[in-house]
């Protein structure tokens, strides 16, 4: 008995076709997938970050931890110190978690400074961080200050005297002198947790200063 030819072997064209758009499919798929839940790359734009990220950087965003603190229906809190990237809402007024439409910067690169119920005192050009562990404060660039190239600058411009309002976090970037950095001191305010996009894990451009956070 003759066997009938296949599809693919009718409309070989046609087929070549589907093929291809299943592929184009898959690819647009896994893109989204990965950018969504794994990981999301970003632009340094400004020099709000420096000395430690420079304009025109490329960074990768680690969107696993977040993925998988809202799988266990937990709100994602990152860890003091670390440079996140988050949607801007707009200040502290709203409590909008979705980046503010038609805006240039919709999203924004800082590093985490202080939690919910701790008090943040900004006063002479020292930055201190008061809680039931530390009831004296403590100065959390210490930990986070390497060098004169990698970390927040010495130079603090601002006064800040308040409590970090619950499910918030107060935010600042690494060059906090003048108007270099709008973040939690002046004008910005603290940051709900659900504008979390994640922590910067690597700078991955320029090649030359390739990096882990």
């Amino acid at each position: 008995m003759e066997q009938k030819p296949t599809f693919g072997q009718k409309y070989p064209v046609l087929k070549d076709i589907l093929s291809f758009l299943l592929f184009i499919g898959a690819v647009a798929l896994g893109t989204f997938i990965l950018n969504s839940f794994v990981f999301r790359s970003y632009n340094v734009v400004g020099g709000s970050m420096q000395n430690t990220l420079h304009d025109g950087d490329r960074v990768i965003v680690n969107r696993l931890a977040v993925s998988a603190a809202h799988f266990q229906e937990k709100e994602y809190v990152p860890k003091r110190g670390e440079i996140i990237v988050f949607a801007n809402g707009g200040n502290n007024t709203t409590t909008s978690c979705e980046p503010l439409a038609g805006v240039k910067d919709q999203y924004i690169i800082k590093r985490v400074i202080a939690f919910p119920g701790e008090r943040v005192v900004l006063d002479g050009g020292t930055l201190m961080v008061y809680n039931d562990e530390h009831p004296e404060g403590f100065n959390p660039d210490l930990d986070t200050r390497k060098s004169e190239t990698d970390g927040p600058k010495e130079n603090i411009s601002g006064s800040v005297n308040m409590i970090v309002p619950e499910g918030e976090l107060f935010v600042s970037g690494d060059n906090r002198e003048g108007s270099n950095s709008y973040d939690s001191r002046n004008g910005l305010g603290t940051q709900p947790f659900c504008r979390v996009v994640g922590p910067v894990v690597a700078r991955i451009f320029p090649f030359t200063s390739l990096r882990l956070f």
